[in-house]
């Protein structure tokens, strides 16, 4: 995949994810439908296209772990070993949130972070400053695309912008890796 990003590909995600909007991007695991993960009206938008339970929790993408205490309370020391160590998509479940709305936060207070390495991502979350959500690009109940080609007509008609990085890309991507992290510093895997 090219690593060059247009930087009016970025301009216009941008400008869609500060007017409250949604995207269709491309992540370090599978195309994704994302917004400003601060903007409650906007994760309201995600949960509606996508038919999906609002009882079930969103994850968050962040540029970097620098991040990572903006978000979560008790970072524990091993979340930083795990995400140095990794290399595969790491998603982790960190036990209590803080600054995000209520509908995107687990009913035990829970949040799932990834940090992507992804090119376009990167560029996006460096300008944009906030987190963004993450949600497989599909609607509730029916199997995440793997491509962009694999992606519902519904999805697409149903986003503010499509971002145009890695519509050509033909390699399947596969979901994260997901773990549970506590406080105390036990970890668990929950997806190999």
């Amino acid at each position: 995949m090219s690593t060059f990003v247009n930087r009016e590909d970025i301009n216009q995600a941008l400008e869609t994810l500060k007017k409250g909007g949604l995207i269709l991007y491309p992540t370090d695991t599978i195309w994704g439908i994302g917004c400003d993960a601060t903007n409650k009206e906007a994760v309201e938008k995600v949960f509606t296209l996508k038919g999906r339970d609002k009882s079930k929790s969103l994850i968050i993408l962040l540029h970097s772990d620098n991040q990572l205490a903006g978000y979560v309370q008790d970072v524990p020391e091993i979340a930083y070993e795990l995400i140095e160590a990794t290399n595969r998509p790491l998603t982790i479940v960190y036990s209590k949130s803080k600054n995000l709305p209520e509908n995107i936060v687990a009913e035990d207070g829970s949040i799932g972070i990834r940090i992507v390495e992804h090119p376009f991502c990167q560029q996006l979350l460096q300008r944009f400053r906030k987190p963004i959500i993450s949600t497989s690009a599909n609607l509730s109940g029916a199997p995440s695309a793997t491509s962009f080609n694999d992606i519902a007509n519904e999805i697409k008609m149903g986003v503010d912008y499509i971002v145009k990085f890695g519509q050509h890309d033909k390699s399947e991507g596969k979901p994260s890796v997901i773990m549970k992290v506590d406080p105390s510093g036990k970890f668990e895997f929950l997806r190999k």
